[in-house]
């Protein structure tokens, strides 16, 4: 059974019923190194998300902002985009908007520090309980102009103030970099803002 969402100018999503892991598998074969669709699996509902530019652009600018203030702040951050996560014995998978690592890598890592999700359209997957079976430790939701970070803990994901991985970066300052008109002045903003704080830390 299949179920859509049409809506011009939003996220697209068109969710598979009853699809089982084989599905899941053949189509991340068949789209191969495409960006598009993403797909998301949860014990039997398989769901094709293909993003608007909105989605997009949110996405670049979020990430191109964490790595800036990574960069500024001389802290090793390893990004690896949407990188495809997936459990075939817990029939979970999954890919993220961005995914990082922080600290240098000594091995391969099974998953990633923090992913983050964009969300423009209500009534996809419940990504949360997708990343929470994975044990994806943090979860950053850009939504509705703001940033939440989210982490796991025994009974799911809990709403932080900060992250762990960087407790640095305060999630309001990224949120008035976002409402920038530009990618290149919201990384000029968070430049700034940071300069701030350590000059401000500097007088104390």
């Amino acid at each position: 059974m299949l179920t859509s969402n049409p809506h011009p100018g939003l996220d697209q999503y068109i969710r598979l019923h009853d699809a089982d892991w084989e599905d899941y598998e053949r189509l991340t074969t068949l789209r191969a190194e495409r960006a598009a669709p993403r797909l998301t699996y949860l014990d039997g509902e398989l769901e094709l998300m293909t993003p608007s530019i909105e989605h997009e652009g949110d996405k670049k600018r979020l990430g191109r902002l964490i790595e800036t203030y990574a960069d500024e702040t001389g802290i090793e951050l390893e990004g690896f985009g949407s990188w495809t996560l997936k459990s075939p014995d817990k029939r979970l998978g999954a890919e993220a908007d961005e995914c990082y690592v922080v600290g240098p890598l000594t091995q391969t890592p099974d998953v990633p520090d923090f992913a983050i999700e964009v969300v423009r359209t209500s009534g996809g997957l419940d990504k949360l309980a997708v990343y929470a079976g994975l044990g994806v430790p943090e979860v950053w939701i850009w939504r509705d102009g703001r940033l939440s970070v989210h982490r796991l803990d025994d009974t799911g994901y809990q709403e932080q103030e900060r992250s762990r991985f960087l407790p640095g970066l305060d999630p309001r300052l990224i949120e008035t970099c976002m409402t920038e008109p530009s990618q290149t002045q919201a990384l000029r903003t968070l430049r700034a803002g940071l300069n701030h704080t350590t000059k401000r830390d500097a007088s104390h």
